[in-house]
């Protein structure tokens, strides 16, 4: 396999900040020699979360086996995870904003036909549901755990108890047409063939303010594994959980 340097769009402070945290579970494990010091397995783990390089692409770079690469890959995105914020952390964060945003997304997976659970009937291909809370400066506040691509918005927000957390903080939210119903504090724009003029001023206005979720979440699709995820379904969560960490690093 030819090998050849590359780049990684990503700033020096997320380098060192996953540094830190691998030399720290080193030490915590008493590791004292691996293949690639902390500083390398750090490079290693970013560009196949940021690039999306495979294993196979990544072990020729490095020169190490392939085996090597998904468990030091592995390692990396739990320790990651394991600083995520949980939803009462995130609550607590986002009131001290004026509102919060509320958007879901499908993360797209390889699954076959016959996956049924994860087939999205409104995306029309396979994937896992992730809900995500943006602040009013397009910054990810948290990123609930995976479910099986079949589950709508509505749904996936109750299942994470993300409406009474809202309800009970007493927080204003912004959320698109396809939370009608959810309740609580969520905001959505009218839905209606023929609206009045005010409303349809409200519904201009209920956009402008939504877009800075669309934008968060893009930037959430700026990591380009996020794209194509081909690992178990039992991983996504801790990959998406990792990637908020490392999106909160470099901000």
């Amino acid at each position: 396999m030819l090998v050849y340097p590359s780049s990684i769009d990503l700033s020096s402070r997320t380098l060192r900040c996953l540094t830190g945290r691998l030399a720290a579970r080193r030490g915590e494990i008493g590791t004292w020699w691996r293949r690639l010091t902390a500083g390398r397995q750090a490079l290693l783990a970013l560009a196949h979360l940021r690039c999306g390089d495979t294993y196979a692409q990544l072990a020729a770079g490095f020169g190490i086996g392939v085996a090597t690469v998904y468990r030091y890959i592995r390692e990396a995105v739990d320790v990651l995870a394991a600083l995520a914020p949980t939803l009462a952390e995130a609550m607590d964060i986002a009131r001290t904003k004026a509102f919060v945003i509320l958007d879901g997304t499908l993360l797209p997976i390889d699954r076959i036909a016959a996956d049924t659970p994860y087939y999205s009937g409104k995306h029309k291909r396979h994937g896992m549901n992730i809900q995500v809370l943006t602040d009013p400066f397009r910054r990810l506040l948290w990123a609930s755990p995976a479910l099986p691509g079949s589950a709508y918005d509505p749904t996936a927000a109750r299942a994470h108890g993300i409406v009474d957390a809202l309800t009970d903080a007493g927080l204003k939210c912004w959320a698109d047409k396809a939370y009608q119903g959810a309740g609580g504090s969520i905001r959505v724009p009218f839905r209606c063939r023929r609206l009045k003029r005010w409303q349809r001023r409200h519904n201009s206005t209920h956009a402008k303010i939504r877009c800075l979720g669309e934008q968060a979440m893009a930037t959430l699709k700026g990591w380009r594994l996020l794209r194509k995820l081909r690992c178990g379904t039992n991983r996504i969560t801790a990959i998406v959980q990792a990637v908020l960490v490392l999106h909160h690093a470099s901000a």
